[in-house]
């Protein structure tokens, strides 16, 4: 009688039926999976949005490029650093043994930032689909194991031929646990999943101005 009216968040899951269980299991799984991709993303944007400032300061501190270019290396760690360099590999391809520069430089430069950018944005957004995917299933599947769980309780009910209030209730209880873990997994999922999304396109909106303005730079170097 004590573990029947026991109400813990343990009792509840042990006493539930294996579907539900195995839907339980499954949204907490989601969740873990869930704070894990919010933690590694939080730290990366933090880094690129770092590494960004620092390497803006480089980029405008007066230093030529090319110097600059030497420094960091064709192969660099930094994101922001990787789209200079994409962009000078290809000015220096771009010049003949003459020192005369190959028609469509400005373009095929541009279009290297581009890919470089391109990259880029795919590691900045990588593991938000597991977010978005998230927030939209898991109050669905909490929603089943709630459902199937109400089933299950109302079986026993006409089983044991007792609508007694201690009877309904721990099976209730049991099926609402499992719609409870699909909120708990779903809304920090949808938050979290506005707020990095909104971060990503701002670092990219970043990367993109300053292959614009790097481009505008070689364009007059071009012209000149």
């Amino acid at each position: 009688m004590e573990a029947a009216t026991d109400f813990s968040m343990w009792a509840l899951f042990a006493r539930a039926t294996l579907t539900v269980k195995f839907v339980m299991l499954i949204l907490i799984a989601a969740s873990i999976w869930c704070w894990a991709v919010i933690v590694d993303k939080w730290i990366q944007y933090k880094s690129a949005r770092r590494e960004a400032n620092r390497f803006d300061r480089s980029f405008w501190s007066g230093e030529p490029l090319d110097e600059l270019f030497d420094e960091i290396g064709p192969e660099p760690k930094g994101q922001s650093q990787r789209i200079f360099a994409a962009g000078m590999i290809e000015w220096r391809r771009s010049h003949r043994q003459d020192g005369a520069l190959i028609p469509g430089a400005a373009s095929r430069i541009e279009r290297s930032m581009d890919v470089a950018i391109a990259k880029e944005a795919a590691k900045l957004q990588r593991g938000l689909p597991v977010l978005a995917t998230v927030g939209s299933t898991a109050p669905f599947i909490g929603l089943f194991g709630t459902v199937w769980g109400i089933m299950n309780a109302f079986i026993e009910i006409a089983e044991q031929q007792n609508t007694n209030l201690a009877v309904v209730a721990p099976g209730i209880a049991e099926a609402l646990l499992a719609t409870g873990l699909g909120l708990l997994a779903a809304i920090p999922a949808v938050i979290f999943y506005n707020k990095l999304s909104s971060d990503a396109d701002s670092i990219i909106a970043g990367y993109e101005a300053f292959a614009d303005e790097f481009s505008t730079i070689l364009s007059r170097q071009l012209d000149s």
